[in-house]
């Protein structure tokens, strides 16, 4: 049976900015659905370890830092949730659907190294995740369309539901994700067959599509560097 007839797991984040590294994840999701079984939906929002949530981030998702302070819950806590189901669908082979995932699981990854938390991998009895990323997928499989590629683009353009009041909110990206991810299976069955083999085009496919933007931007900027590491960005090593 195909991935996508059977059951996934589908995993977002909004966040304090887009700085990997030093910025907090501000709501969560992961989402368990398909194989004609009731959807579980779990959500989180954390206190952003009380930074301050700027006006740029709260004007995507929503959140503000008074929200985060008064109802969120520690963000160690909340990684420690999320990576725990996460590492469960890791661990049993279920592909985990992720738009950008590139972004996602490496704000996971170093929450959890701040928290001093095992890696999603450890958790998972050293067994990689198999990510489903429908960013990655549609831009190697419509290469020169033109136009945006952000969720709310993709779900028009493969007739999913996601209105612009509802973007930027985890559960329902959450959700849009995996019903692209399903259309994008169903427009081309090449894509069929098992999570691993898909995943390991990925890793090709996003590979080459950074290594095409890194030689474009260099025209105007030769130090210009794209990350082509998928779905994880690697650790940065200590005093680097």
């Amino acid at each position: 049976m195909s991935w996508h007839l059977g059951r996934m797991a589908s995993f977002d984040t909004e966040s304090t900015g887009v700085d990997v590294e030093n910025d907090r994840i501000v709501t969560a999701a992961v989402l368990l659905l398909g194989d004609g079984r009731p959807t579980e939906t779990h959500t989180w929002l954390t206190d952003a370890d009380g930074l301050e949530i700027p006006e740029a981030a709260t004007a995507v998702h929503g959140i503000t830092t008074a929200q985060a302070r008064a109802g969120g819950r520690p963000v160690a806590e909340v990684l420690a949730q999320v990576s725990a189901l996460l590492a469960e669908q890791a661990a049993a082979g279920a592909p985990i659907v992720a738009m950008n995932g590139r972004f996602d699981f490496t704000m996971l990854d170093r929450g959890l190294d701040r928290a001093g938390l095992p890696s999603l991998v450890e958790q998972a009895g050293n067994v990689e995740p198999l990510v489903v990323d429908p960013y990655v997928i549609d831009k190697a499989m419509d290469k020169w369309r033109k136009g945006k590629r952000k969720l709310v683009n993709l779900a028009e353009t493969y007739g999913v539901r996601l209105s612009e009041a509802d973007a930027h909110d985890a559960g329902a990206d959450a959700l849009a994700a995996a019903r692209i991810a399903y259309m994008l299976a169903v427009r081309y069955p090449r894509l069929q067959g098992s999570a691993a083999g898909l995943h390991n085009l990925q890793e090709k496919w996003a590979r080459e599509q950074a290594e095409s933007l890194q030689e474009y931007l260099r025209k105007s900027d030769a130090s210009a560097v794209v990350e082509s590491a998928w779905p994880l960005v690697p650790r940065p090593r200590a005093g680097a």
